[in-house]
């Protein structure tokens, strides 16, 4: 019986080891650009990232048209290293509490900052950017474009030489469009990225435009005259003697984001060419049939606020620019409701929020965390919910510019269900009394340290927050789009409170430099193991009680073993391998493992993991 066991055990042994992995022969039926498989994301927010040029700063001139409306109280560019709820002198002038000023603020980040830190991103082994609106718009976070067109001129080194030269256009006649001097420096930002062989995308905001575009103001002056009166939702129009005033259809009723007219086949036309022709401009900048020269792909916001038949046509003409074009798409919802996002004629991805609410729910949440088996099930069916090779490609997020910060989010760990995104939205934003605003300590970096073991360990692609890595906090937005954290910059300390009284404890804000080599190490890991880029996937091990979980990513040659103890106790684990078979830990100083009775036998630290790779 004992002889019996051992080749059984012998035959699953060597059928792992030499089991014929089948990503290539899915490769040859994915949809998805084979390039967005390797890599891993950077999320960049322009305006708080880096202040490159101070000339280019904006005026109080250039926010008028954003929320909350305010251009004449006192306004200064914010100091980037200021106690980021402590309101400036010029600030408590308009007598107005934290909350409206946050959204007053403008720090002066730019492109030339994201270009000085190319080198920064290069050694954090970061290989892809996605980056938040950069387009004409008055306010932080730029989804209310003036236009589509044109780089933000307060990005760029002449914002009033480019406005000027942007009013003698025709801004729906391309044939009228100039490179304005933001536009040359977006696509040297672009050329020294593909320099550096890595890609980048940006925000495709094709639902909305803002009250500053020049299409919803020529409306707004001309009412039923304006040659865009078709392009905007129309309830009713300025009519005195009717008693009737201009109304219209704002982004879930947010009237700084006019909405774009739709109909049964998504945004009507005249919008919708100008959709078509500046993609092309952003594609393919030379219009020579070459897209070397021009973004690699778009996020696409809100898009499920857009009917499907626009996302097809829209997809078949990226794709006839750049075959190799990422199209990924802010779908938050079911398994059921992003599908028909997802079947190989709309879009490659989705920004993964059901990895980030899974992982909340199994790393995070103390009260209601859910059991390993439950969590090894909710992943395989994500894995498994689409065709073509959309989970290599799945955007695998924790955080971003609409959430709570992953450290932040680890401190209000039982605060609310991150998965009940509407409700959870607004619980976990710094406004809420329950909200904990204060730096995490060594055993919640310990939960994100965990995290990113696994984040840039298992299928689809990792994406980075701006600033995670440097250890930054922040509750939902606004919170989340503090100013990047850098070493050759002095911060005042975090004392104040959201209502403004002092803290008991100070918390230092500085790079928390432990944690970026810790960054460094898993993304270097990732980038030097193509079957964690590419290769399959199977669970080794589901251990309910003792909170362990190991799993095998396999590409020809190449097999890895990654075990993780999600416990607060130090476990053995012990994993099935093939006879006389070597590991290596990637992770914790290459030590090196034999296996004796087709096993080995690993001590894992709480909250910590093992990446093994066979020798």
């Amino acid at each position: 019986m004992k002889q019996l066991f051992v080749l059984i055990f012998g035959v699953t042994a060597l059928s792992f080891l030499l089991k014929e992995d089948n990503t290539m022969t899915k490769e040859k039926n994915d949809f998805v650009p084979q390039w967005a498989k390797k890599v891993v994301w950077y999320q960049i927010f322009p305006e708080r990232f880096r202040n490159g040029d101070l000339s280019n700063d904006p005026t109080v001139k250039d926010i008028e048209g954003a929320y909350p409306h305010d251009d004449n109280s006192p306004w200064q560019i914010h100091p980037w290293t200021s106690d980021w709820y402590q309101l400036q002198p010029y600030e408590k002038q308009n007598g107005k509490d934290i909350w409206f000023n946050l959204q007053r603020r403008r720090y002066g980040g730019d492109l030339q900052g994201i270009i000085d830190k190319l080198d920064y991103l290069q050694d954090l082994g970061i290989t892809a950017l996605y980056l938040n609106p950069i387009f004409e718009a008055p306010s932080l976070h730029k989804y209310d474009g003036t236009t589509y067109h044109h780089v933000d001129p307060n990005f760029g080194p002449n914002p009033n030489g480019d406005r000027e030269l942007i009013a003698k256009e025709i801004p729906d006649d391309p044939s009228t469009w100039i490179w304005t001097s933001a536009d040359k420096l977006f696509l040297e930002l672009v050329r020294q990225v593909h320099q550096r062989k890595m890609y980048i995308i940006i925000d495709g905001v094709f639902n909305h435009m803002g009250l500053n575009s020049w299409a919803f103001k020529d409306v707004v002056k001309n009412q039923q005259n304006s040659n865009y009166k078709d392009w905007f939702t129309i309830k009713s129009w300025d009519d005195p003697k009717m008693g009737k005033k201009f109304e219209y259809e704002g982004w879930f009723g947010v009237k700084e984001l006019p909405e774009l007219r739709e109909d049964e086949n998504g945004i009507v036309e005249a919008p919708k060419k100008y959709i078509f022709d500046i993609t092309r401009r952003w594609m393919d900048p030379n219009n020579d049939g070459n897209p070397e020269d021009g973004i690699d792909g778009w996020r696409l916001d809100v898009a499920f606020c857009i009917k499907h038949p626009f996302w097809k046509d829209w997809r078949k003409q990226v794709k006839s620019i750049n075959p190799q074009a990422y199209l990924t798409a802010e779908v938050i919802d079911s398994i059921k409701v992003i599908k028909p996002y997802l079947k190989g004629d709309e879009f490659d991805a989705v920004m993964n929020y059901n990895f980030a609410f899974t992982c909340s729910e199994y790393f995070v949440s103390d009260k209601s965390r859910i059991k390993t088996s439950k969590f090894d099930r909710i992943l395989r069916e994500l894995r498994e919910a689409f065709p073509g090779g959309v989970e290599y490609v799945q955007q695998n997020l924790f955080d971003s510019h609409d959430t709570n910060r992953l450290l932040s989010h680890i401190v209000n760990r039982d605060l609310g269900s991150f998965r009940d995104w509407a409700k959870y939205y607004d619980v976990s934003k710094g406004s809420n009394p329950k909200y904990d605003t204060r730096k995490p300590n060594d055993y919640e970096l310990s939960i994100a340290k965990l995290f990113v073991i696994f984040q840039m360990t298992y299928v689809g692609t990792p994406m980075v927050y701006y600033g995670d890595e440097a250890g930054m906090w922040g509750a939902n937005d606004p919170d989340c789009r503090k100013p990047m954290v850098w070493d050759d910059v002095k911060y005042d300390d975090e004392r104040h409170l959201p209502n403004q009284t002092i803290k008991k404890q100070y918390d230092k804000v500085e790079v928390n430099n432990e944690l970026l080599e810790f960054y460094k190490k898993l993304i270097r890991i990732r980038n030097e193991s193509i079957a964690l880029q590419l290769g399959s996937f199977e669970t080794v091990l589901i251990d309910n009680k003792r909170e362990l979980y190991a799993f095998s990513r396999n590409y020809n040659d190449e097999k890895i073993i990654v075990v993780l103890n999600n416990s607060n106790k130090i476990h053995q684990a012990e994993i099935k391998t093939p006879a006389n078979s070597k590991w290596i830990d990637l992770l914790n100083d290459k030590a090196e493992y034999q296996s004796i009775n087709l096993k080995i036998k690993i001590n894992i630290p709480a909250k910590w993991g093992a990446v093994l790779r066979l020798q």
